[in-house]
């Protein structure tokens, strides 16, 4: 006769099936069901049934799961599922204020590329880890900003770097890829980043590129000096031997309309000779960047004083309000007060969303190029702002958008309804391709539209396991209407949000869910080389 131990646990596995029967753990934790795939390789869509689990896409399959293969399944019939959108240009700086970074989800967004533009945070370690240690809404990743760099090496200095300086420089640049940076970004039209000669720049591209990173860059011209900023990058990318994104490519001032033919058989050029280029873009015919842009870079070495005791010098004077003036007619100003639209101004908020056209009828100056230029010469002595700059021809845009090599990048600042006046992509750089580019214009097919936001994104920073809708991949998922999926904010009411996409998930748990943040945050840091 067995022992009473044995006699125990022969009776209780007898008893498992049962049991085991009354508490089945289902397969899968969502299951997508009746969904048009968009898997982001640009295939031709196709019907089909997704499952998560654990984070990971699990399962996808042309016939449906069987009832109760998960805990919630969502019936998407009619809509796209897809790879969620990969920001490759994301002005992150707010993320530790705000880290749900609804602004960027509500897109569709699940990763997006921080430090672009030359700028960012420095040492990324420290940023990094402050983010996934309070939980974030979305997945990031960063760059190592060249005028962050420069900045904390040379301050404002106007000169080349000592052999020492440029040793300290590359060093930093080092340090951030081995902390995870995915590379390095330049913002050459900016302070101090534009006092940079050709051989600098290079040696910290080649930084990157020998840690297996890219080289991101706004361009040292992006109107007048377009064609040769363009060759200065493809120049970085051929002699340092890595990868070049032209980003938020474009063609700046009336005078330049239509040059996007000449930059982009540039790229087709390089492209052939060897060198590993490509672009991102916004679809908007608007920039924004800062105010200081209308002012001449060499008489802002050095900061306000500085500035303050060259206008004091009648001849130095006389040629910084020369170049203010160009700079209005040719590049920034786009050779119309009207075009130049505050965003975000600390001194004056009634000014926000007005132009400097407004500003000048406000003080009685007259609206002529020559009549503001005190006014240009003020505005930064108050503080600056940020501004919206309409500068750009939709036929570039169109061309931009439809070449081979061009992403989507938003360019776009984390946001919050009611803080100043915005660029609108912000809010709507996605939905805005997806509705006006791929519905109503037809510019790109919906399958070309979401490889852009998606694989080859991706593939440009290196990521296999994300951009994509296939087993093994992280469940990082945009569900959208592509009938109704449309941005809506505009250059005069920026605050809000986008229609058409009720779900998007990250490592597979909902940040929106039926049009509505969750307020989840699943998103981690991800760091180059690292999984």
């Amino acid at each position: 006769m067995p022992r009473l131990p044995a006699l125990v646990s022969l009776l209780t596995a007898l008893a498992l099936p049962a049991t085991a029967a009354a508490q089945v753990v289902p397969p899968y934790d969502v299951v997508l069901a009746n969904a048009t795939i968009v898997d982001g390789t640009g295939a031709p869509r196709r019907a089909g049934h997704v499952a998560i689990k654990g984070g990971r896409i699990a399962a996808v399959r042309a016939t449906p799961f069987a009832a109760g293969s998960a805990p919630r399944t969502i019936d998407v019939h009619g809509q796209v599922v897809a790879p969620g959108f990969i920001d490759l240009h994301a002005h992150l700086e707010p993320l530790l204020q705000l880290p749900d970074a609804t602004s960027a989800a509500r897109q569709g967004v699940t990763l997006a590329l921080g430090g672009p533009d030359g700028g960012g945070p420095y040492p990324l370690a420290a940023t990094m880890d402050s983010a996934a240690a309070m939980g974030i809404g979305i997945n990031v990743g960063y760059q190592v900003g060249h005028n962050t760099v420069r900045q904390q090496v040379m301050g404002t200095a106007n000169r080349a770097p000592t052999a020492e300086e440029l040793a300290r420089m590359r060093a930093m640049v080092a340090q951030g890829m081995r902390d995870g940076a995915f590379g390095v970004s330049t913002g050459l039209i900016y302070i101090p980043g534009t006092y940079s000669n050709l051989d600098e720049v290079l040696a910290l591209a080649g930084e990157a590129g020998r840690a297996g990173g890219i080289y991101t860059s706004h361009l040292r011209g992006e109107g007048l000096g377009l064609l040769e900023g363009v060759a200065e990058a493809l120049e970085i990318g051929r002699r340092a031997r890595v990868p070049v994104v032209l980003t938020h490519h474009k063609a700046v001032g009336p005078r330049m309309w239509g040059q996007s033919v000449t930059t982009l058989r540039m790229v087709d050029s390089a492209r052939a000779a060897g060198t590993d280029v490509m672009v991102d873009q916004y679809p908007y015919t608007a920039a924004s960047t800062t105010f200081d842009v209308l002012l001449p870079p060499w008489a802002l070495a050095g900061g306000r004083d500085s500035l303050r005791a060259r206008l004091a010098v009648p001849a130095q004077r006389a040629r910084i309000e020369q170049e203010i003036l160009a700079l209005l007619q040719n590049d920034g100003g786009g050779g119309d007060v009207r075009r130049v639209q505050f965003a975000s101004v600390a001194w004056d908020s009634t000014l926000n969303g007005k132009t400097l056209r407004d500003w000048a009828d406000q003080r009685g100056v007259g609206a002529g190029l020559e009549a503001v230029v005190p006014l240009v010469i003020e505005g930064y002595f108050n503080g600056g702002a940020a501004v919206v700059l309409h500068l750009m021809d939709e036929g570039d845009v169109r061309r931009i958008m439809a070449h081979p090599t061009t992403m989507i990048a938003s360019d776009g600042r984390l946001s919050v309804p009611g803080n100043g006046v915005p660029h609108p992509r912000n809010y709507g750089t996605f939905p805005r391709v997806l509705g006006e580019y791929v519905r109503a214009q037809r510019v790109l097919t919906l399958e070309e539209a979401v490889r852009k936001m998606t694989a080859m994104p991706a593939a440009r920073l290196g990521l296999t396991d994300r951009g994509c809708l296939r087993v093994g991949c992280a469940a990082d998922v945009v569900v959208f209407d592509p009938a109704t999926v449309r941005d809506r904010a505009t250059f005069l009411a920026p605050h809000q949000y986008p229609e058409g996409i009720p779900w998007v998930f990250v490592n597979g748990v909902a940040v929106v869910a039926d049009g509505v943040p969750t307020g989840a945050r699943p998103g981690v840091v991800v760091r180059k080389g690292v999984r």
